[in-house]
């Protein structure tokens, strides 16, 4: 198999913000000692591949990794390309692998796989690294990863293995599935993090309750605290070996705090507040009875890429403010759901998802600004709908703005206003899950109080894990999912440009699936395929996608 690898290859480069270039030699570089080469079978085109195109190395996931990997290691692997160093984009992927090196312990050549491109374990400033970020991704016909990246500690391998049988655009699609489960079965925290960093800031006259009885298994290694003399010994009393007493907020470390509890109402502390919490930290907001009285200018975009969380109490005890956590922000029995920017290919899998879900007394609102992909979202979820006994309302808020309240919001557009809509339309106890990734320095003014009142909840995710691909996976091996109803058009590299600009546009309702081996192919509509291929269009089902066109497809093409 070695002998069939080429010198050079196709690959589209994303050189700096918005600049995208077609490279017709770009090197194939061979697998040292613990790296794999993988041919690139299919890849799907992404939302999150135009967020990276318009921000480059500004994106939260191009920046350096700061922990898990020795800087000794990472410059070993040609393919990490952090910061302002070109990258190939494209994480959405099924490959094989065509040669290892000598220290490769848990891959062999021949491997059909899928990627699985987040990360977690890599940490950047403000997420995680990523396939088709940091690293090197699928645009290309061969992409080289290294085992010390795609395996973890516990041995779990981040190139998943997936059946012969199964199409390349199935298999490939698996991840934003995954994606989107992952947004519904993340398990969140509900307790002060054990050997965590805590913070505690208390205004005058208010009291400190309930934070010893939010520890979890564990308590944090250090407390943090901004209090007045006489509630100093709330402080003392909580039993930490390490406190730090502070005189002002800005004593207090940026980013630095896995906890923090507020008891007060000020703005101006909230908002300084806001840029202590370090990635995956919670803020507990204790009224005690007071109102805050103005918008306070929170961080939407580290909520979905640093996967902070706000909740709160209008009372005087920090453990309700935790209590109000989900075990996972699933959807329930009687909720009413809205899907925002429901047409594009993310928001039909979130449509689809819920309906399937199996609960009882389900209503679905999409939403779109656009008839023609509410039109196919329908024809796609009517039958679903009526099997699972799930109202579906498909709604241009072009023309028809949205008047209801809801009690699930799925949000699919990067936009922070819309945050603040949810709060506004939400019934009480509803999830508001951010699921278009906001730009990670991205504030907006919020109504806390209505929030905290209302029980409200906002999370975000980003990426999926391991256990996502296989939950996905094994539902498309079986036959329960068929990850190709997504698709809506298939391409060449000659077309991955001008797919990455129809993704940015909004002009397909559905996904893009690259195939890197044809070089010269142009983007082309499953509409217009009998145009330039009438035995692949001959293939299609019921006008989908299918595997048998997919292989007409790569023998004619």
């Amino acid at each position: 198999m070695k002998t069939d690898i080429p010198d050079s290859q196709y690959a589209i480069q994303l050189v700096g913000p918005d600049e995208l270039r077609l490279n017709k030699s770009k090197a194939v570089i061979r697998p040292g000692p613990h790296q794999v080469l993988a041919k690139i079978e299919c890849v799907g085109l992404c939302f999150s591949d135009l967020k990276l195109l318009n921000q480059f190395s500004g994106h939260a996931r191009k920046s350096d990794i700061v922990d898990g990997l020795a800087p000794k290691i990472l410059a070993e692997i040609p393919s990490y390309v952090p910061n302002d160093e070109p990258t190939v984009p494209g994480h959405e992927v099924v490959c094989r692998i065509v040669e290892i090196g000598d220290e490769v312990k848990h891959h062999t050549v021949g491997e059909r796989c899928l990627v699985q491109a987040d990360f977690r374990q890599l940490p950047t400033a403000g997420s995680n690294a990523a396939f088709g970020y940091n690293f090197e991704g699928a645009l290309q016909e061969y992409v080289l990863l290294d085992e010390r990246v795609v395996v973890d500690a516990d041995g779990g391998r981040f190139l998943i293995p997936v059946e012969e049988h199964l199409g390349a655009s199935q298999a490939a699609l698996v991840e934003p599935w995954a994606c989107v489960e992952d947004s519904y079965v993340v398990l969140e925290r509900q307790k002060i993090l054990g050997t965590g960093q805590l913070l505690v800031v208390a205004a005058t006259g208010h009291q400190i309750a309930g934070v010893v009885e939010s520890f979890g298994n564990a308590p944090p290694a250090a407390v943090t605290a901004m209090v007045s003399a006489d509630q100093r010994a709330a402080i003392n009393s909580l039993g930490i070996a390490e406190i730090k007493f502070i005189d002002a907020l800005d004593a207090a470390v940026d980013e630095g705090f896995d906890d923090i509890i507020y008891f007060g109402n000020s703005k101006a502390d909230l908002d300084i507040l806001n840029d202590k919490l370090t990635v995956r930290g919670i803020i507990n907001v204790v009224l005690g009875g007071d109102r805050i009285g103005e918008l306070v200018n929170v961080g939407v975009g580290r909520v979905h890429y640093g996967f902070t969380r706000w909740v709160g109490t209008t009372g005087s005890d920090a453990a309700a403010g935790y209590q109000r956590i989900p075990v996972n922000p699933e959807v329930r029995d009687n909720d009413s759901v809205v899907v925002i920017g429901a047409g594009g290919p993310m928001g039909q899998m979130h449509v689809i998802r819920n309906i399937c879900s199996g609960r009882s007394g389900l209503t679905v609102a999409a939403t779109d600004l656009d008839d023609h992909r509410l039109e196919s979202l329908g024809k796609k979820c009517a039958a679903l709908a009526a099997e699972n006994d799930v109202t579906v309302e498909l709604i241009n808020t072009k023309t028809d703005p949205l008047t209801n309240s809801y009690s699930y919001w799925a949000l699919m557009a990067p936009i922070a206003v819309l945050v603040e809509q949810a709060i506004a339309a939400s019934k009480p106890g509803a999830l508001i899950n951010i699921f278009a990734g906001i730009p990670a320095t991205v504030k907006h003014e919020l109504d806390l109080d209505s929030y905290i009142e209302n029980e409200l909840y906002v999370f975000g995710t980003s990426g999926s894990t391991i256990r996502d691909m296989k939950i996905v996976l094994e539902k498309v091996t079986s036959g329960q999912l068929n990850t190709n109803t997504s698709v809506d058009a298939i391409s060449g590299m000659a077309g991955a440009a001008s797919g990455i600009e129809a993704v940015k546009n909004r002009t397909m309702a559905g996904k893009i699936i690259v195939y890197p081996q044809l070089h010269d192919t142009g983007l082309i509509p499953l509409s217009e395929l009998a145009d330039h291929f009438p035995k692949v269009a001959a293939k299609l089902i019921d006008g989908q996608w299918c595997a048998a066109a997919e292989e007409e497809l790569l023998r004619d093409a």
